[in-house]
C-alpha cells in the first residue's frame, strides 16, 4: 500500500515499486514529485501508483517455463549467461561437466527431487571423492537451482537442505584431516631438498619466501620484481593457471591487496636471488617476476640446438649410452667412450642446451608441487603411470644427500631420504606462518592485515597497526631464523645449496 510523507508545505505519496524500491509520486508532465495539499490525496494517488506498477510488472513477466526441459539443456544456457571472471568461469565449467551432467543431464529438470540430489552425492562419495569437494559442487548445482527456481522453471530448488534433518550432529558433522605444518628448521630443509631436486637456488629462496610471507601460491608466482622492495613486498597481483595452462594476470584473491613486511635476511635473500638471476619479462604478460619455472617451456623439445639423440646419431649409439657417459663414465667401454667423447666435440654439444636456455616463464602448479615440493616433504616421487610412490634414490654425500638421476640411478644410490613432513601441501606453508605468528603473539590485526584476510567485525575497527608491532614480529621471524640456521649446521657445517652454503658459513 502506498503512504503519504510529509514535506512541510505540501504532502508527497511514496510507494514500493515491484522491484522493491522506493519510489515517490511524480508529475506526468514535469516529471518532479507531485505535491498535494492534503494527506488524503497524497495517499489515492500513492495507491495507483503503486497498482499501475504492479501491473507493468505483471506484463512484462515472461511466460511459463518449458515444463519439460531438461537439466542439461537449461545449464548449458544458464552457464552461457554467466559473466565472472574467468577462474570462476573455469571451476564452474569443471563441475558441471565432470560432475553434475553425468548424473542429470538427461533428466526433466521438474522431476529432480531432493532425494536425487542425495543419492547423486552417495555416489560420489563412494568414488571416494572428498566431503569438501562434494560440498562445493552441491553448492553450484544450489546456485543453478536457485536461479531456475527464480525464473520459474522449477517449483522447489531440489538442493536446498534443511540443517539436522534426520540426525542429530554438532556444528561440524564433517571433520577434515590434521593440516600438516612445519617449524623454521623444517622450513629450511625443505628448501634445501627442493633446491636439491631442481639443480638451483631458486627453489630455496622461494620456499623460505612463501614460508615466512604467508602468501599464496598465485601471490608468490606473480611477484613482480618491481613491487619487491627494501623492508616489504607488495601483494598487488596474482598469477592464476589456467586448465589450458594459460596463466592469467589478476588481483589477488578477495582484492587482499597488501605490504607485508620481510624481515632482513629475507630481503637479502630475494635481492641477492634477483640480482644472481637477473629476470628479464615474460612474453606472455611482458612484466619481470622474481622466480621463473625450472623446467623446460613447452616447445623446447623444438628449439634449435643439439640434442642428446644428435650425439647418438652421430656416435653410432644409442640415447643411453650417450647419458651413461655423462653421469657414469667409468660405466662404458673406452671404445664407445671415445665415440661419445669426439660427437660431443664435433657437434658443439652444450649438456641440457636448449632445455637450460629456454625455460618456461612460470611455474605450473602441479609440477612444482608434483616434483620438487612433495618429493623434497616426503622423501617419494609420486605415482605416475601407473608405477607406485618411490623413494627419491640420493648419494650420500654431501648431507643431505645429492638425488641420483639418469639411467639406473636407483642401483647407484646409497640412501634415500626419510620424510619431513608428509601430507604437507605447498598451501600448508600459509598454515604454518599463521601458527607461527600465534606462537610469537602477534596482534591479531597484524596477521589479518599479513594474510589478507578482512575482519569485519567492530573490535577490528578500533584496533590498528603500529611500527612498533611489525618490527617485534620482523625481530621474532629473525630469532627464528637464526637459531634454525644454527640447528642446521650443527646437523653438517656445509650445503650443496649454494645460497644456503653461503648462510652456513656466514654464521
Amino acid at each position: 500500500m502506498g503512504f503519504p510523507e510529509n514535506a512541510g508545505s505540501y504532502w508527497r505519496g511514496r510507494y514500493w515499486s515491484a522491484n522493491g524500491k522506493k519510489e515517490t509520486v511524480r508529475d506526468p508532465v514535469t516529471g518532479r514529485p507531485a505535491r498535494f495539499d492534503s494527506k488524503r490525496d497524497a495517499k489515492r494517488a500513492a495507491d495507483l501508483a503503486e497498482a499501475k506498477d504492479a501491473q507493468q510488472a505483471e506484463q512484462s513477466r515472461p511466460g511459463p517455463a518449458d515444463p519439460n526441459i531438461k537439466f542439461g539443456d537449461y545449464v548449458r544456457s544458464w552457464y552461457q549467461g554467466q559473466d565472472l571472471a574467468r577462474s570462476t568461469m573455469q571451476n564452474y565449467k569443471r563441475h558441471i561437466e565432470n560432475h553434475l551432467l553425468p548424473a542429470f543431464e538427461e533428466e526433466t529438470f521438474r522431476q529432480i527431487r531432493n532425494k536425487d540430489v542425495k543419492e547423486w552425492e552417495k555416489k560420489e562419495r563412494e568414488a571416494g571423492y572428498a566431503p569438501a569437494s562434494i560440498k562445493t559442487w552441491h553448492g553450484t548445482l544450489h546456485l543453478i537451482c536457485a536461479d531456475a527456481l527464480e525464473e520459474g522453471v522449477i517449483d522447489v530448488n531440489p538442493a536446498a537442505t534443511r540443517r539436522g534433518r534426520g540426525k542429530r550432529a554438532g556444528k561440524h558433522a564433517q571433520r577434515g584431516p590434521e593440516k600438516v605444518i612445519v617449524s623454521t628448521m623444517e622450513l629450511i630443509l625443505l628448501g634445501e631438498r627442493a633446491s636439491l631436486l631442481s639443480g638451483r637456488d631458486d627453489e630455496f629462496v622461494a620456499v623460505v619466501t612463501k614460508g615466512t610471507t604467508g602468501c599464496r601460491w598465485g601471490e608468490l608466482v606473480g611477484l613482480e620484481t618491481k613491487y619487491v622492495r627494501p623492508a616489504n613486498i607488495r601483494v598487488e597481483w596474482q598469477l592464476y593457471e589456467l586448465d589450458t595452462g594459460e596463466f592469467i594476470r589478476c588481483p589477488p584473491k578477495d582484492d587482499s591487496y597488501r605490504t607485508i613486511d620481510t624481515p632482513d635476511f629475507l630481503s637479502r635473500l630475494i635481492r641477492e636471488h634477483i640480482n644472481r638471476t637477473q629476470p628479464k619479462p615474460c612474453p606472455c604478460h611482458g612484466h619481470t617476476y622474481v622466480f621463473r619455472s625450472h623446467r623446460p617451456a613447452n616447445g623446447a623439445a623444438r628449439t634449435p640446438g643439439v640434442k642428446l639423440v644428435d650425439v647418438a646419431r652421430a656416435a653410432g649409439v644409442s640415447t643411453g649410452t650417450v647419458s651413461t657417459v655423462l653421469n657414469r663414465p667409468e660405466a662404458v667401454s673406452l671404445s664407445n667412450r671415445e665415440k661419445v667423447m669426439k660427437a660431443i666435440a664435433e657437434l658443439d654439444y652444450v649438456r641440457g642446451g636448449p632445455a637450460v636456455r629456454e625455460l618456461a616463464s612460470h611455474w605450473r602448479r602441479s609440477g612444482f608441487a608434483s616434483w620438487i615440493f612433495q618429493p623434497a616433504a616426503t622423501g617419494s616421487y609420486p605415482p605416475v603411470g601407473g608405477r607406485a610412490a618411490r623413494p627419491v634414490p640420493i648419494l650420500g654425500k654431501p648431507w643431505p644427500g645429492i638425488p641420483a638421476r639418469g639411467r639406473g640411478a636407483a642401483a647407484r644410490a646409497e640412501a634415500c631420504w626419510l620424510p619431513i613432513a608428509p601430507g604437507l601441501t605447498p598451501h600448508g606453508l600459509r598454515h604454518s606462518h599463521k601458527t607461527e605468528m600465534d606462537e610469537m603473539g602477534t596482534p591479531k590485526r597484524l596477521k589479518d592485515d599479513r594474510m589478507g584476510h578482512l575482519d569485519g567485525s567492530v573490535g577490528a575497527r578500533y584496533s590498528h597497526i603500529t611500527n612498533a608491532m611489525r618490527q617485534a614480529l620482523c625481530d621474532g621471524l629473525t630469532q627464528r631464523w637464526e637459531a634454525a640456521l644454527r640447528a642446521r649446521k650443527a646437523m653438517a657445517p656445509r650445503s650443496a645449496v649454494a645460497v644456503l652454503d653461503r648462510l652456513l658459513q656466514a654464521l
